[in-house]
């Protein structure tokens, strides 16, 4: 079975650039573009991880806010923070928020995915077939 990946970015290009370079991985994933339409789905039904940017769209702290929101449905759902918001304080705030990680963009598409992988092994209890990048 694929594990599930939930994409929040607002930027319509890089959200579908992560999910064509997830889904080749072997992985589902379901992509929003604001806080509020994610939050809809994911307060009825989890994915076994979630990557999130920080700015989404009319909202600077969206994800932030989001993050917190998925941590009040679950303490180990493994979450990201993917931003180009690379400032000590914003990364800082987004690991005391509850995110597993913080990647700043530009970023390696292996390095993204063995940290995704790593979480997921980590959060559910065994390995994902290997992944090639």
């Amino acid at each position: 079975m694929k594990r599930h990946i939930v994409l929040i970015e607002d930027e319509p290009a890089i959200r579908e650039n992560y999910r064509d370079a997830f889904e080749r991985r072997g992985y589902r994933v379901s992509a929003y573009g604001d806080r509020n339409s994610a939050f809809q789905v994911l307060r009825t039904a989890l994915p076994d991880l979630a990557i999130i940017d920080v700015g989404l769209g009319d909202e600077p702290e969206g994800g932030f806010t989001l993050c917190q929101d998925l941590r009040s449905l679950s303490k180990t759902l493994p979450i990201i923070f993917l931003t180009a918001r690379d400032s000590d304080i914003d990364s800082v705030h987004g690991l005391r928020l509850g995110a597993d990680d913080y990647v700043t963009k530009p970023f390696e598409t292996a390095e993204i995915l063995f940290r995704l992988l790593a979480l997921v092994r980590r959060a559910h209890g065994h390995a994902h077939p290997v992944i090639t990048v």
